[in-house]
């Protein structure tokens, strides 16, 4: 073997050991194993909007938290090891302060009586090492609670509605509150306009009717609701959207023409539930002896039914007429499928007698 190839060789050979060595090193620094501070990602859904922290869990472990490891005045990831995230999946309110959607590195200052709590549009960076103030979405002025003692920092979500929440930060004795807020009634809508009703569900009634429903129980957007109503009616006119549509009509000031939707719906209606079901919607509008001849038919017509009987009293308990009520609430009380409905009767009764 000529020299020249000789040191060729031997180059080859060692950039075939450095590699190795490389990937030997590579191999042992990316080995799994258990970590000081877990990683722990929470997610809640509020409404229809979707709130996802993700963290680590560093322990007490017997340590002095707040003014020790975790110094006052002095800027903390909130929690260890990588950037403490939170997502939110729709707009929303932080203690009242608008936030977009969107994802956020979470920084806090804690402080003896005051927190602050920031929202970094930065949320890929290691800790809050690389934090600037130049890149804050929100800052927010938080006081803090006494808690029952947690050892593992965990963050929690409580009082929860269709639109609200708390988001809390909780560890060592602490509890650090944030208060969310969607406006879930004007996403609902939105989802509904520009992208349920470009799905299949466009395609029937029901989805229509769904969406008109929901505008009619939440009492919004009631003018493009009674157009879906009236697009649900074209596909299949059937009990549920003309009696929505009536409902709608109702609310929108439109009396007439409510009256005409609800005969329309009673003619079209099939079963006991679709009768007493009108009947309620005219005992909403006030219109009793409309409800009253629909309950007297559907008790007619269903005289083994409980609920017939029941929503018959209920409408007479209404209009004062007390006799015909406790009359009718005795012939439900005889029909009463459990126990739990005889109470409630009995206490619909014990009303009435009572006065």
């Amino acid at each position: 073997m000529n020299r020249a190839i000789h040191c060729r060789l031997a180059l080859v050979i060692l950039a075939l050991m450095v590699l190795g060595a490389a990937g030997w090193a590579v191999a042992q620094t990316s080995m799994q194993q258990p970590q000081a501070s877990p990683k722990a990602v929470v997610s809640q859904t509020i409404g229809i909007s979707e709130v996802t922290v993700t963290y680590h869990r560093p322990g007490v472990k017997g340590r002095t938290i707040w003014g020790g490891l975790v110094p006052y005045g002095q800027l903390w990831r909130v929690g260890a090891n990588e950037n403490t995230t939170v997502s939110f999946s729709d707009p929303v309110k932080i203690n009242g302060k608008d936030l977009p959607a969107g994802t956020y590195g979470l920084h806090m200052i804690p402080g003896q009586t005051e927190w602050t709590v920031i929202f970094s549009r930065n949320y890929s960076s290691w800790g809050s090492y690389f934090y600037n103030q130049s890149e804050d979405a929100l800052r927010l002025t938080v006081t803090p609670q006494p808690a029952e003692p947690m050892e593992w920092l965990a963050f929690e979500f409580g009082d929860l509605t269709n639109t609200s929440g708390t988001l809390a930060l909780h560890w060592e004795k602490l509890r650090v509150p944030l208060a969310l807020t969607f406006d879930t009634d004007a996403l609902v809508v939105a989802h509904a306009r520009n992208e349920f009703l470009r799905s299949n569900a466009a395609f029937s009634w029901q989805g229509y009717n769904q969406a008109a429903s929901y505008c009619l129980r939440r009492g919004i957007n009631l003018d493009e609701a009674l157009g879906w109503a009236n697009k649900s009616i074209t596909y299949n006119e059937n009990f549920a959207n003309t009696s929505t549509k009536a409902a709608l009509l109702e609310k929108l000031g439109r009396a007439d023409e409510a009256k005409k939707a609800r005969e329309r719906a009673e003619a079209v209606a099939v079963s006991e539930q679709d009768v007493n079901s009108l009947g309620y919607q005219y005992l909403q509008a006030k219109q009793f002896k409309e409800a009253i001849a629909l309950f007297k038919k559907n008790a007619k017509e269903h005289p083994a039914s409980m609920n017939v009987y029941d929503s018959l009293a209920e409408a007479y308990a209404q209009t004062g007429e007390t006799k015909l009520a406790v009359e009718n609430y005795n012939k439900a009380l005889s029909l009463a499928p459990d126990e739990d409905a005889k109470i409630r009767i009995r206490g619909e009764l014990q009303k009435l007698q009572g006065k």
